[in-house]
């Protein structure tokens, strides 16, 4: 081989790599997903959201109509609209459920019979919900550090999520403020359903 084509070839390599190194162009877009979030007051819906925000916690005040948080990850982004949970807001919770693509539902864990005994029929009523019915559940079992929390095992039981959500896609998760890794790792599960729901979609 020629010099002139020793010299063209390294002149070539060169190109190939200032390529690969400095003209990759933007990266792909994230994909969101529409999620609607609902649980009673005092579940710790709010905080869990401003913690995985960055927000400062001082600054978090508890939701009484909706609020709508970004929530940013690493391959998605979550656009969750979070619904107060007060007596007099939970009968309106349906007029907003249209155009999610997923749900969030946090319990206190370490609350009174009275309250759970009312998570578990608001719980049972989203899950059978005809806009919700088909879309992926995340059901965090919030409060997991406080010492009258009840196991997953437990909460399972009394909500009865095995013969109600047969057949659904549905994770029911511990948490806490103090295991953010625990969090993260819930929410990416809920991003797995959330692909895979749109690969099959893709599909049909």
């Amino acid at each position: 081989m020629s010099d002139l084509r020793i010299t063209e070839a390294f002149l070539y390599m060169d190109y190939l790599c200032f390529r690969a190194l400095c003209c990759k162009g933007p990266p792909p877009a994230r994909p969101e997903y529409d999620l609607v979030c609902i649980g009673l007051t005092g579940s710790g819906k709010t905080s869990l959201l401003s913690k995985l925000c960055s927000e400062n916690p001082d600054s978090i005040v508890s939701t009484t109509g909706f609020s709508i948080k970004a929530v940013p990850f690493q391959n998605a982004i979550l656009n969750v609209k979070e619904l107060g949970g007060a007596d007099n807001i939970r009968k309106y919770w349906s007029r907003y459920y249209q155009g999610s693509q997923g749900v969030i539902f946090v319990l206190d864990s370490a609350s009174s019979e009275d309250d759970l005994e009312t998570a578990r029929n608001e719980l049972h009523s989203a899950l059978q919900h005809p806009q919700l019915c088909t879309l992926p559940f995340l059901i965090l079992a919030n409060h997991q550090d406080k010492p009258a929390a009840r196991s997953v095992q437990e909460v399972k039981k009394y909500f009865e999520l095995e013969p109600l959500a047969r057949g659904k896609r549905w994770i029911l998760q511990p948490c806490s403020l103090d295991d953010m890794d625990a969090l993260k790792d819930s929410f990416s599960r809920l991003i797995n359903l959330l692909e895979e729901k749109d690969h099959e979609a893709g599909r049909m």
